[in-house]
């Protein structure tokens, strides 16, 4: 039975996928060639640019190839070769009741909570429910760092509040290291993530060594550790001529 509710799961976690494609959707075949996007692509990729994504459509829209024949070039006006993405409110709202099925039918299946999540309050102005959701996730999957980084973004890009985002990406942080020691497969894109977050808020608020011990853990797992070197030396310059206070990286302590 919890194999079928997985099965069913990852079906209406697909639709969303499907909506959120606008109908374009090619098959496993097509996908394992052109390597079509995903709706969690979409929660990562938020700051992707103009020039990124246009490229990414011109790749996609030549998945199916040339026609093949005249019969194939007519029927392709018929349905969906072009790769678009659901982005306004009243489509984003399609794609929820999939993802919520999906969660009801496998509540350990992560992405599930932090997708819907992202869509809730990044294009749905739904904060709340964007929160609820991830705390829902959260109780059923206590060891996740991934829902803890999408509750610290709720905590800090909606809320503003800097400490409970500080408590929860800390908690994050812990768990992935917890993970990693147990699994010996480190997520390194999620950790660089976290660690961006902290060193972001902690020299937001001042705390400017307490950003530079993070700025320097983020360069050993970086791809671009030139591009971090850079922002350390430039925060040491700020440490150099900043008050004590704000050398200690104090702070208060609170729950999520």
């Amino acid at each position: 039975m919890g194999n079928s509710r997985q099965l069913f799961a990852n079906h209406f976690f697909t639709k969303a996928d499907v909506y959120f494609h606008s109908g374009y959707y090619p098959s496993v075949f097509d996908q394992a060639i052109g390597g079509a996007p995903h709706i969690t692509a979409a929660k990562d990729a938020a700051a992707e640019t103009d020039a990124e994504h246009g490229r990414e459509q011109s790749e996609e829209a030549g998945f199916l190839g040339p026609p093949r024949d005249w019969i194939d070039r007519f029927s392709r006006n018929f349905y969906p070769s072009r790769h678009s993405h659901l982005d306004r409110p009243g489509e984003a709202r399609e794609i929820l009741p999939w993802l919520r099925i999906a969660a009801d039918l496998d509540p350990h299946k992560v992405e599930t909570y932090t997708v819907a999540a992202y869509w809730l309050r990044e294009h749905l102005n739904r904060v709340d429910e964007a929160e609820q959701l991830l705390r829902e996730g959260w109780r059923a999957n206590p060891d996740s760092y991934e829902i803890l980084f999408e509750l610290g973004r709720v905590f800090d890009e909606n809320r503003h509040d800097s400490q409970r985002a500080r408590n929860v990406w800390e908690l994050a942080l812990g768990k992935w290291r917890q993970r990693s020691a147990r699994n010996g497969e480190p997520d390194d894109f999620v950790l660089e993530q976290i660690l961006t977050r902290l060193a972001q808020l902690e020299e937001r608020e001042g705390h400017w060594e307490k950003a530079l011990s993070y700025l320097e853990k983020l360069e050993a797992v970086s791809p671009k550790p030139e591009a971090i070197q850079q922002q350390i030396n430039d925060l040491k310059k700020k440490v150099v001529s900043a008050p004590p206070a704000n050398r200690s990286g104090a702070q208060q302590t609170g729950k999520p």
